[in-house]
């Protein structure tokens, strides 16, 4: 997840600049850079690799001397890590930049821009930015700035240097966040407030489409007609500590609020005129064609994420998909070769079953895709085909963003099959494709509407001592992951079952008091659904039902219920996730666990 920095003021920019990018360093990145008004010109310093690379750099080569400058570092998601694809960008003869988002339509703007004779250094969205501001540039950053945002879709912020304005800063948001810090005479920008707290914590909240300028003594807002805007100023009241987490509690809450914009990253760059396209991954429409089946191995949460893969896939593609545990698919002789495609999904790409199941799987003729969100790793290595997951670093053992970005994967994987094989046409794959692209902002929303109520529903669940998770379908699936949540971080025991399984067996579980969470929010399935919490709720159990806004539900059937919004009922594994991962948050943190860190588990198994 890229992080920018910008300073205007009296002290080494140079040294606040490295020091801010230094705070920065847990989003995760594979480069960083500087830019510093010096001497009528603007000197750019970057370097591949970890922040302290640059400050060799800088010491070996050019000390970059000034007072007002911005500052970056990368998470590549549009060519490889390298000096040259790093920030910040050179748009021409003014205009040097910085960004942290995604461009959508960069390719369509880089042809305008080739076409009027400009040409690129780089394979990064960001250039396209810099050039085409520089292109609109006449005199006024404001107008030279409107007109680009008009011309320019996606999710972005940018910090800007104009060369002809010395030792000014402009800065503009759009979807991705962006501070404006000050103090005295000093003026910074940030990404996220732990930047700049070591200098103050007092700063502005850059909204939508606003534009910052940032000079020494002097900071003003306006929107893009250049009308001034009044802010209000902030000031943050966590310490060092605390603020690396973004001011939220613990790393895992922060990483669910930020599942919204790793979709975002994920998906957006990959569509292409309202169609899914992984031909950046070399997945193409041809090779999808000669699938037979489909293996997806993984191991705990990715292997969750799998399950919702393999409906999603089956019922659009009509695909037979097996889903496989890592550490059992190496070991059982499987029947895989050629014409089939294994998929390998790991957050960290170097679990060790998944790698020894990818080499297995190539060995018997196989094809390997991929599903990995660590760059360079070993499974992004050793795969045929490889998709990024963009969720940037995820610090809280307990995988949140991580597994949705995963399922998000799977998702478009399953639309650009199913019309690959001809069992959807076009206007279908575009239909499904622009639901999963609106899910970012729905996701957002129901973090904000079911906070409070995922609060009071672990109040019921601490002094649990063991619960069931039920569901069917697509519920089935990601109740898997709900359960597996729960018991990762409260220490609660939690079994999921499908819920038509429970009377052939489990049921013979349910006591009095005990409770159980069902999810039903698949339309077709949901009458059998609730038939089976009647069965549990008759025997004494206590119901948690996550379900659609849409559904009646009588009040016989649950004791606590918590409604989410109906969308595409095959993406609701993407909504309904969400309360169940603040469930268990909430549960550890009644119970006084640590929640980033449960005992005896790891973020990365390297080991069998």
């Amino acid at each position: 997840m890229c992080g920018i920095v910008g300073y205007v003021g009296k002290n080494d920019c140079s040294e606040v600049l490295v020091s801010a990018l230094s705070r920065l360093e847990y989003r995760g990145y594979d480069s960083a850079g500087i830019a510093v008004f010096e001497n009528g010109n603007i000197n750019v310093i970057k370097a591949e690799g970890r922040l302290k690379n640059l400050e060799n750099k800088m010491e070996n080569e050019n000390f970059p001397k000034g007072s007002a400058g911005i500052g970056h570092t990368r998470w590549a998601t549009h060519g490889k890590p390298s000096d040259i694809n790093s920030h910040p960008h050179i748009g021409g003869e003014y205009v040097t930049l910085v960004h942290n988002g995604i461009i959508e339509n960069y390719r369509e703007l880089k042809e305008k821009l080739e076409a009027q004779g400009r040409e690129f250094y780089s394979e990064t969205d960001t250039e396209v930015v810099a050039k085409l501001l520089d292109f609109n540039y006449e005199g006024d950053p404001i107008k030279a700035i409107e007109k680009t945002l008009a011309e320019v879709t996606g999710s972005f912020a940018l910090g800007i240097l104009f060369k002809d304005i010395p030792n000014v800063i402009y800065a503009v948001r759009r979807g991705s966040p962006l501070i404006v810090g000050v103090k005295d005479e000093e003026g910074f920008i940030a990404s996220d407030v732990p930047a700049i707290i070591k200098y103050t914590k007092d700063y502005y909240l850059l909204e939508h489409d606003e534009i910052a300028k940032i000079a020494e003594g002097s900071i003003t807002f306006t929107d893009l007609k250049g009308n001034p805007i009044d802010k209000e100023l902030k000031t943050a009241d966590w310490d060092m500590d605390a603020a690396e987490k973004g001011g939220y509690e613990h790393y895992m809450l922060k990483e669910i609020n930020e599942q919204p914009d790793a979709v975002r990253k994920t998906v957006a760059p990959r569509v292409f005129h309202g169609m899914p396209s992984l031909e950046e991954c070399s997945i193409t429409l041809e090779n999808l064609k000669d699938i037979k089946q489909v293996f997806i191995v993984a191991c705990g949460t990715a292997m969750h994420a799998g399950m919702v893969g393999k409906y999603a896939i089956e019922k659009l593609a009509r695909v037979p998909v097996n889903v496989d545990i890592a550490s059992e698919f190496r070991y059982r002789s499987p029947l895989v070769g050629e014409g089939d495609l294994v998929i390998i999904i790991s957050q960290s790409g170097e679990t060790a079953d998944s790698l020894e199941a990818l080499r297995v799987s190539k060995a018997l003729g196989a094809k390997v895709m991929g599903v990995v969100n660590a760059k360079g790793s070993s499974i992004a290595r050793e795969s045929d085909m490889l998709v990024y997951t963009h969720a940037g670093p995820e610090i809280a053992v307990a995988s949140t963003k991580a597994y949705m970005v995963q399922i998000a994967v799977m998702y478009m994987l399953s639309f650009e099959l199913a019309f690959a094989k001809g069992r959807i046409d076009e206007g279908e794959c575009k239909r499904l494709t622009a639901e999963l692209m609106a899910m970012p902002e729905r996701i957002a929303e129901i973090i904000k509407s079911t906070d409070e109520i995922s609060h009071e529903a672990a109040k019921c669940l601490i002094d649990a001592e063991s619960l069931l998770y039920i569901g069917r379908g697509f519920d089935y699936a990601l109740s898997m992951e709900g359960s597996l949540k729960l018991k990762e971080i409260s220490y609660i025991h939690s079994e999921c079952y499908a819920a038509g399984e429970l009377k052939h067996g489990t049921i013979s579980l349910i006591t009095d008091g005990m409770p159980v969470i069902a999810v039903a929010t698949q339309s077709d399935l949901f009458d059998k659904t609730i038939s089976n919490i009647k069965e549990v709720k008759a025997r004494g159990a206590k119901v948690l039902l996550i379900c659609g806004d849409g559904f009646e539900v009588g009040e016989d059937v649950a004791d606590m219920v918590i409604r989410v919004p109906m969308y595409e009922e095959m993406l609701m594994p993407m909504a309904a996730i969400v309360p169940l991962q603040l469930v268990a948050y909430y549960s550890s943190v009644l119970r006084g666990n640590d929640v980033d860190k449960p005992r005896n588990l790891a973020k990365s198994v390297t080991v069998e």
